[in-house]
């Protein structure tokens, strides 16, 4: 009962006087009010409130209430009509249920919705309370961690940090660290927590347990043991969804999320040396079921996001390329701990005598390993997190051979993936499908790739706009991959 006892701090402490407490609480509506140290507008300013600040009413003169504020713990005088007097009698529970119901999907409100909540969590019985008002309470959470992580809330900067310390003094904890190079905040997710453990609407666990597992919220300090637990905690939270009663729009969110999940749950087995394919079959699966006829506008970026992701672990759902006896090819072999080697081998050179040899801490899909036919390029995925893989490039020159990594993008490594496509005849080409996100946006594309400076000679946003791909693209790859959809 942590965020229940936490909201309801600012009722329940230091109220002294005895009178009818349905008039002895306000809520403050609008921002930055001024406490006076009188009742008149002249009188010194003893602080600057705002909105879903709770004042303790001690009395009235002419147009303003005396109040004390037990979050600054200073008291004075503020116009009555820039607060609302709330009664926290258990018959006034419907009213102000009614205005968290109102706030609860206004924009810019959050802070005075989370207020009326906890108002509301006083007034109320125990037993007649709900899911709705702690989804209302985790929807206006989630909401005000958005606006404040947005690359657009500059000009808002002062009321949002603000509302953040009036939704902290309500007792809503909020995390924060670093990611791109800017501040993300996340809803700790308590009260979507409660909406799942108690009866609730198909609508409002879904809507939860999308608020609970979204990727951008996971600490990227995580050790790869708690990754592994947090993936299997996040594949739980969705799989108590029932989706049979929900609309396709939100079946939709459910599959692109589930997808995106397991493809990152069948990376970290697939790091422990446990069975992988199970899971990154459920991603494919789940990608392959959105209705792309029902998907929401502003569900894309999340149909892209999952995308990637399961682009990324693809090569998890197939099985260890067989050994192969002649011509080009990869051995793996433990280096350091926690450390896989590559040893790139043919008919004439063994393990002990690589033709070329490399150590990574990323996964060695060798079942993607492809050769030219002459023998002298060979194409490898390496992928090195749950949402990023590269190709490694292994080629013959005129020195002996060299080892060249394309990463997805040359920003840091966040969410993407680049692809072997193909070889083009009788030219020191290479096709390849690339998607990664950048700056928030999203970006596929279909190269040809000169493997002499490992320079893009050509690209295209679908394969059939360019005629040497459309020709020469690989058949097993056409197969596999989640590139074109």
């Amino acid at each position: 009962m942590k965020l229940y006892f936490a909201a309801l701090l600012f009722f329940i402490t230091g109220t002294t006087q005895a009178q009818d407490t349905a008039l002895a609480t306000a809520i403050v509506t609008q921002d930055q009010i001024a406490l006076r140290a009188a009742p008149k507008e002249s009188a010194r300013q003893q602080a600057v409130l705002w909105q879903g600040d709770t004042l303790e009413i001690r009395g009235q003169r002419q147009d303003y209430l005396q109040v004390y504020d037990y979050r600054r713990e200073r008291g004075g005088f503020v116009r009555a009509s820039q607060v609302r007097r709330i009664s926290l009698q258990p018959e006034a529970a419907g009213e102000l249920l009614a205005v968290v119901r109102f706030l609860r999907d206004t924009p810019g409100a959050e802070a005075l919705g989370l207020a009326y909540v906890a108002a509301y969590l006083k007034a109320a019985p125990g037993q007649s309370i709900g899911s709705e008002a702690f989804f209302a309470l985790g929807t206006m959470a989630e909401r005000l961690a958005r606006r404040a992580s947005s690359r657009h809330a500059k000009a808002d900067d002062a009321v949002i940090a603000a509302h953040l310390e009036v939704a902290a003094s309500l007792g809503v904890t909020m995390t924060s660290f670093e990611r791109d190079g800017r501040m993300q905040l996340c809803y700790d997710g308590e009260a979507y927590r409660r909406v799942l453990a108690l009866p609730a609407a198909a609508e409002e666990r879904a809507r939860a347990a999308l608020g609970l597992t979204r990727p951008e919220c996971i600490p990227p300090e995580l050790t790869p043991q708690a990754r592994y637990e947090h993936d299997s905690w996040r594949i739980d939270v969705l799989a108590r969804v029932p989706r049979e009663a929900l609309p396709e729009h939100l079946r939709n969110r459910l599959r692109l999320r589930s997808a995106g999940v397991q493809a990152s749950f069948a990376f970290q087995r697939a790091r422990r040396g446990e069975a992988a394919a199970e899971a990154m079959a459920l991603a494919l699966q789940e990608l392959a079921a959105v209705n792309k006829m029902e998907l929401a506008e502003e569900d894309t970026n999340a149909y892209s996001d999952a995308a990637v992701r399961v682009g990324a672990s693809r090569w998890s759902a197939e099985p260890p390329a067989p050994v192969r006896d002649k011509g080009l090819r990869v051995e793996t072999s433990a280096g350091d701990p926690g450390q896989t080697c590559i040893a790139l081998v043919d008919a004439q050179h063994d393990a002990a005598h690589a033709l070329a040899r490399r150590c990574t801490y990323g996964l060695v899909w060798t079942a993607s390993a492809a050769s030219n036919a002459a023998g002298s390029v060979l194409a490898l995925a390496v992928q090195p997190l749950d949402s990023w893989r590269e190709l490694w490039i292994f080629q013959q020159g005129s020195d002996g051979w060299r080892i060249d990594v394309l990463p997805p993008n040359l920003d840091s490594p966040e969410l993407g993936y680049i692809e072997f496509a193909g070889w083009v005849p009788g030219k020191a080409q290479m096709l390849a499908a690339r998607e990664t996100r950048v700056d928030g946006r999203f970006r596929r594309s279909f190269e040809v790739i000169d493997l002499a400076t490992l320079a893009v000679d050509k690209q295209v946003d679908n394969p059939s706009s360019l005629s040497v791909f459309y020709r020469s693209q690989d058949a097993a790859w056409k197969r596999q991959s989640v590139a074109i959809r």
